[in-house]
């Protein structure tokens, strides 16, 4: 049976639901469409191009005909989606851009979505490297400032991957850590095996050498794409890529159609990966983008040493794993690049797919669970123009159950912590500033500021829920918090003028998290969340560290601090804040702690505070001082300083305020903090 038909009856076989809302039809040009989660629709997005192979983006709801199981459907939501390439801003000091520590949903997200595939488990280990300059080219010159990306691993290694972020240091990290493990092939193996055989007493040679160990791996990677589907199935509106990293599944698909040379138990359970990973593609409307890290393949270090019919038989392994790559590809709308160098071509093309296309929702003519695949056909009444759409999609047999919340935790607060997308329904802005707590753990300040104008303030609430999750996807703090807002008529006022402030604090271990706040206003309906990239040192091992910045302003204290911070309250003139505009007549605070493992004959430390210009050469302040270990001995090897920055005497401009600390003992390297801020020029 050929791999076409292999697929293609898989996916008529599978069970699964596409649950997609739907919005009224709306004119081309909005970038961000909404969508009503309240009735089952099927979602497509639809690339159109001419002869030349350019985006055509004069189209409207008119010249589409969308056709299920052959029959033309009633278009309910229509939207052009184009959006632009946003360049890397960040502040920089030399070549190294300085990472903010305030994070907001105060702009709606209006990026792409990314999820880099790394398929350790079919790549082989010389083609590491190609994969990671391919990987890393891509975060660096392609990934605009507004989109999102997640690196996964297919070998399951969740300490390893970087869930969505737009971060691209931690996403390098993450391509940083790939090394392909990929089993040698089959024809290799079988040569080696009957190599090993030939002088036994009882000659028996292995048809499929590692089989156990191959299937495995073909089950994992299918199981990984599953699972990714299945995480960006809730966002809509949005083209969902996946960037395949591979060299293809390292097994005979159609074997499995046809039960041969496989263990019975292991045909079964990858068919019924098979299934579900098209099936959770399919689901999600992902468009997968299949890249062959070998290039312009030929049978290459494999085929050394094989005879002539090995290396007919290496090529048919060959042939065999790159229509893999094409048929995932060719079926969810997306490409496969294989057996082409021209990574760059493969970058802009990724690039422009995810950039320029429309969004298409239909209410299905049946609402029947019952597993049926049906099939999507989108064209376009315009002449000599080309779509490129998912094919189909299939119902789900029974009910579809949905991830259990925490107890304690309001059903919509966690659905938008779940989410692999921010929120912008009621404006945050969060900080953090991580400090030493009791060994091993850190105490992690959180700043929460939410806007007046989204709050009900009529005898209103807000609920506001976090968690902290680790690298292993393990929720390390969590916290549920309900804040009334039936206040005076003088708060009242002053909470719409500014707006709201609540500090909290986790205690966590040292380590790589992500931060997931969000807040629900059930007057108002508004729902935002925030997610938070945090690191924390380990405080507890380093010879001498320095703690997160806390910054506090003269007129930020404007705002209503509903929950206070007894230690910040005793060591900043206000409570900590989230805003880095500040006007030149505001009056600048900023808190540290300098930790130094030395406890007998501890040494004095200098401390260097100075605001560098971004982007640019010169300190235009800097401020020294000592501190003395005489002057904490209540708190032996902790060193807490106040420092002011007068903005008064800096021009308005984007800065660096940095705070250094070295030990006099001279016993190793200083210890820094860095966080970008401006000064707003004067009112006109």
């Amino acid at each position: 049976m050929p791999l076409r038909d292999t697929l293609t009856a898989l996916l008529v076989m599978v069970g699964s639901t596409t649950i997609v809302v739907a919005q009224p039809a709306q004119p081309p040009g909005n970038p961000s469409p909404t969508f009503k989660a309240q009735v089952e629709y099927v979602e497509v997005d639809a690339l159109v191009t001419d002869q030349q192979g350019a985006f055509v983006p004069n189209l409207t709801i008119d010249d589409f005909q969308v056709f299920e199981d052959g029959k033309r459907q009633k278009i309910s939501s229509f939207a052009l989606i184009n959006i632009p390439v946003e360049r890397d801003a960040a502040p920089r000091v030399g070549a190294s851009p300085i990472e903010p520590d305030v994070q907001s949903n105060e702009r709606p997200f209006d990026g792409r979505v990314y999820v880099m595939l790394l398929d350790d488990l079919h790549v082989a280990s010389l083609r590491s490297q190609p994969v990671k300059d391919a990987a890393r080219r891509f975060i660096t010159q392609s990934l605009g400032a507004n989109d999102l990306m997640a690196i996964v691993f297919t070998g399951g290694r969740s300490q390893d991957a970087q869930e969505f972020t737009s971060n691209k240091r931690l996403l390098l990290n993450a391509v940083d850590r790939f090394v392909g493990q990929k089993l040698p092939s089959l024809t290799a193996a079988r040569e080696d095996d009957l190599r090993n055989q030939r002088n036994l007493p009882t000659f028996t040679p292995t048809l499929e050498p590692d089989d156990q160990l191959r299937a495995g791996y073909a089950r994992s990677m299918l199981s990984t794409l599953q699972f990714v589907a299945g995480r960006l199935g809730g966002v809509h509106g949005r083209r969902k890529t996946v960037m395949w990293f591979s060299e293809g599944i390292d097994y005979d698909l159609t074997e499995v159609m046809r039960g041969g040379n496989v263990r019975e138990s292991e045909s079964v359970g990858i068919l019924q990966n098979v299934r579900d990973a098209v099936a959770a593609a399919a689901r999600a409307n992902v468009s997968i983008y299949s890249i062959d890290p070998r290039g312009l393949s030929t049978l290459g270090d494999e085929a050394i040493g094989l005879q002539q019919p090995s290396e007919r038989s290496l090529s048919r392994e060959l042939r065999l794993q790159q229509d893999n790559l094409r048929q995932l590809a060719d079926d969810t709308g997306g490409l496969a690049f294989v057996n082409r160098n021209d990574y760059s071509a493969l970058l802009e093309r990724i690039v422009a797919d995810n950039s320029a296309y429309y969004v298409l929702a239909y209410d299905p003519p049946s609402k029947k669970r019952d597993g049926t695949f049906h099939r999507i056909e989108v064209k376009t009444t315009r002449p000599g123009l080309t779509v490129r759409s998912r094919r189909g999609y299939s119902t789900a047999r029974g009910n579809v159950t949905s991830p259990r919340k925490p107890s304690g935790m309001r059903q919509e607060l966690f659905e938008a912590l779940t989410s692999p997308l921010p929120s912008a329904g009621l404006a945050m802005r969060v900080f953090t500033a991580p400090f030493k707590g009791p060994s091993p753990q850190a105490s992690v300040l959180i700043g929460i500021e939410m806007l007046g104008r989204d709050l009900t303030l009529e005898g209103g609430r807000v609920d506001i829920s976090y968690r902290a999750i680790d690298a292993l996807a393990k929720v390390q703090a969590a916290s549920n918090d309900t804040l009334s807002l039936d206040l005076p008529p003088d708060v009242k006022s002053r909470v719409a003028a500014t707006g709201l402030r609540v500090l909290n604090r986790i205690d966590i271990p040292a380590g790589r998290y992500q931060l997931r706040i969000a807040a629900h206003d059930p007057g108002s309906r508004k729902l935002g969340s925030v997610i938070y990239d945090l690191e924390v040192p380990d405080f507890h091992a380093s010879s001498l560290s320095i703690s997160g910045l806390a910054l506090s302003s003269l007129a930020s204290s404007a705002l209503l601090t509903a929950r206070a911070d007894d230690q910040m309250r005793s060591v900043l003139p206000a409570a900590p804040v989230s805003q880095r505009m500040f006007a030149r007549n505001d009056e600048l605070t900023l808190f540290a702690e300098v930790y130094d493992a030395v406890r007998d004959n501890a040494p004095r430390i200098d401390v260097v505070t100075t605001v560098a210009v971004a982007n640019g050469n010169g300190v235009v302040f800097q401020r020294n001082e000592t501190l003395d270990p005489n002057q904490f001995k209540d708190s032996p090897g902790v060193y807490g300083f106040t420092t002011p920055v007068p903005l008064s005497q800096i021009p308005p401009g984007h800065y660096i305020l940095r705070v250094e600390a070295r030990s006099r003992a001279g016993n190793g390297p200083g210890a820094a903090r860095e966080i970008p801020f401006a000064i707003a020029p004067p009112a006109p």
